[in-house]
């Protein structure tokens, strides 16, 4: 018995199949008909031979050639070449069975059925497609859409939406900032102007729907189209990145809101693939804070590199059974990943992990980060941020890690918070076992990450949704930004670079005024600024109005990578630094901010860190 589909199939076939043997069979008629006149005597025998050649020699290539698997609304020049296949190979069949059995040959009757044969069937799927897509798809429900960038991208996604009878869309328009496309048309649909005439033509063509499809559009440039989209207060989405189509992970017709990642304005770096490989392939690494915003993307970036294995230590379960699991799906067995539940602030703890796993490279993740908080809370910052980094660091250089990478702060340049001073501070240990260690010990600064827990973005988006205001805290206050993902690409290739105590800084690009990132979310969920509003509360304790990525006395002017640089830090005394991390242990709430600070600001005069640490 068969199942519908079949049975829906093998009908296509036979009535595609009847339909192609009658256009064949007048193709054959017409050619011959005007020849009557002048064959008195026909040979019907042989104009039947003839005629079943050609149909038979014609359904074999069809076959071949698959003609009845295409859909016909899809019909397109290469299906017309594959039916000129078909047609020409049967013509020289028929006509190599006439010579071969001594037929009669007619060869301008031959010529003229290929042409009548070309005209019928190819021009019945071309029919047919035309009347689909000029009656049968005009539905009235579907939005009406605007796709912005008539490339090869918008064009695609305009076929796309023709095409498919369930597509929810319909394209109306192209706008295109091409002055030589204008007022040309693709599958019928117009270009109607550039992207300064998009809220012109929303209006006069009633439009429902805004899709920019242009892949390799510029940050800056989408800032600014997306801008003009908003003032018109529909619905905009965005085609995927273009390197997410090249490796396929996504369809041009899979759209998506923009995000405000999007909108930052920064360029994407290409990686040094080669160099991450040779450090990294085949090796056991090792990430603290392996659940966190930062470290699981750490982890899900080194997994494409296929080491041997990979340690995720974290002292958060639940963070650390959800980036197992991921990675364990994503990996299929590849690698070795072995979940760690362990706090960075347990001395002993940190020891029996590095002798039982042995990594070729950490890379230390592991940190207190919420300022306001830690500035209620400098005890607990001092034994996370200062303590844990120093039980990790010291035990990667007993057991002969290869490649130490820490995760630092622009907020340990110039410190104004416990946060930004326990940051730094840690830098300080780690460049001082750089100087005596044969491991590789190097830090890693950049600003704030988007979309990492505790940022401003999650924030936002919640008083967005509750109706607002949107609280900020300065209309001047400027931060540095990047995407999870950079950050975490940049921090690997950084632990490519490493000598030894060096302290690489991202080029973050131009700093974001946060009302301005503010904004651009309102606008991102459907609103308007006057409908949501912006407060400005103060400045918290201990925040800066402008972020810093490098003090004045380090500045170095060499870039060693795309958008890496070296920090010039100057390294305190071992002996100076365990006196002032000794101190730290017996200092009450109130003396440890007030000494964290004096630390970080009086790194380079020794003299005031002696009196310190005294």
């Amino acid at each position: 018995m068969w199942g519908n589909d079949e049975l829906s199939y093998k009908a296509r076939l036979f009535t595609l199949g009847i339909l192609d043997s009658l256009l064949i069979f007048c193709a054959y008629y017409l050619a011959y008909f005007p020849l009557q006149p002048s064959i008195p005597d026909p040979d019907w025998e042989e104009m039947a031979l003839c005629l079943f050649a050609l149909l038979a020699s014609y359904h074999f290539f069809a076959s071949f050639y698959r003609l009845y698997n295409k859909a016909w609304e899809y019909a397109s020049v290469g299906e017309l070449v594959s039916i000129v296949k078909a047609i020409t190979f049967s013509v020289l069949i028929t006509a190599l069975i006439q010579y071969i059995g001594h037929l009669t040959i007619y060869l301008g009757a031959l010529l003229t059925t290929w042409m009548i044969y070309v005209i019928l069937i190819g021009g019945s799927r071309i029919v047919w497609r035309l009347f689909r897509d000029s009656y049968l798809k005009q539905d009235t429900s579907k939005k009406r859409t605007l796709i912005i960038g008539a490339g090869a991208a918008g064009r695609m996604v305009a076929r796309q939406l023709v095409t498919n009878a369930k597509a929810e869309l319909r394209p109306i328009a192209f706008i295109d900032d091409d002055p030589f496309k204008h007022k040309l048309h693709y599958l019928n649909i117009p270009i109607v102007g550039s992207t300064q005439q998009i809220q012109e033509a929303v209006t006069t063509l009633n439009i429902d729907y805004i899709v920019i499809a242009i892949p390799s559009l510029k940050p800056k440039g989408l800032n600014r189209i997306f801008d003009e989209c908003s003032k018109t207060k529909v619905k905009t989405q965005i085609i995927p990145k273009l390197e997410d189509l090249m490796t396929g992970k996504v369809s041009v017709n899979q759209f998506r809101d923009v995000q405000v990642e999007d909108l930052l304005g920064r360029e994407p770096v290409e990686l040094d693939i080669a160099s991450i490989s040779e450090y990294i392939a085949g090796k056991t690494v090792l990430v603290t804070g392996a659940g966190g915003s930062i470290g699981s993307e750490i982890c899900r970036q080194i997994s494409t590199f296929h080491p041997r294995k990979m340690v995720l230590v974290g002292h958060g379960e639940n963070s650390i059974y959800h980036i197992n699991m991921e990675l364990r799906k994503q990996c299929q067995n590849e690698i070795e990943i072995v979940p760690v539940i362990g706090d960075v602030q347990d001395r002993g703890r940190m020891f029996e992990v590095m002798e039982e796993h042995r990594p070729d490279v950490v890379y230390h993740a592991a940190a207190h980060k919420h300022v306001p908080l830690m500035e209620y809370n400098p005890k607990e910052a001092v034994k996370n941020n200062i303590f844990g980094t120093k039980n990790v660091a010291e035990a990667a250089d007993t057991f002969g890690v290869g490649t130490f990478v820490l995760i630092s702060s622009d907020k340990a340049v110039n410190p104004t918070n416990v946060m930004g001073s326990t940051k730094r501070f840690a830098e300080l240990i780690i460049q001082s076992l750089a100087q005596t260690s044969k491991t590789k010990f190097v830090a890693v600064r950049f600003g704030n990450v988007l979309g990492s827990r505790g940022s401003v973005i999650p924030l936002f988006k919640k008083q967005i949704m509750a109706g607002g205001p949107v609280t900020v805290t300065h209309e001047e206050m400027t931060r540095y930004f990047m995407t999870i993902p950079e950050a975490s690409r940049l921090v690997i290739q950084s632990g490519a670079l490493a000598r030894g105590g060096e302290i690489f800084v991202l080029d973050m690009g131009e700093p974001v005024k946060i009302v301005d990132l503010a904004k651009n979310l309102i606008k991102l969920s459907g609103y308007t600024i006057e409908e949501i509003g912006i407060n400005f509360t103060g400045l918290r304790p201990g925040e800066k109005m402008y972020e810093e990525l490098l003090n004045e006395n380090e500045i170095h002017p060499e870039q060693v990578f795309p958008s890496i640089h070296i920090g010039k830090a100057r390294v305190i005394q071992t002996e100076v630094l365990s006196k002032l991390i000794a101190r730290l242990l017996d200092l009450s709430e109130n003396e440890l901010h007030e000494t964290l600070i004096d630390v970080a600001n009086n790194q380079y005069d020794y003299s005031s860190l002696m009196e310190i640490a005294n």
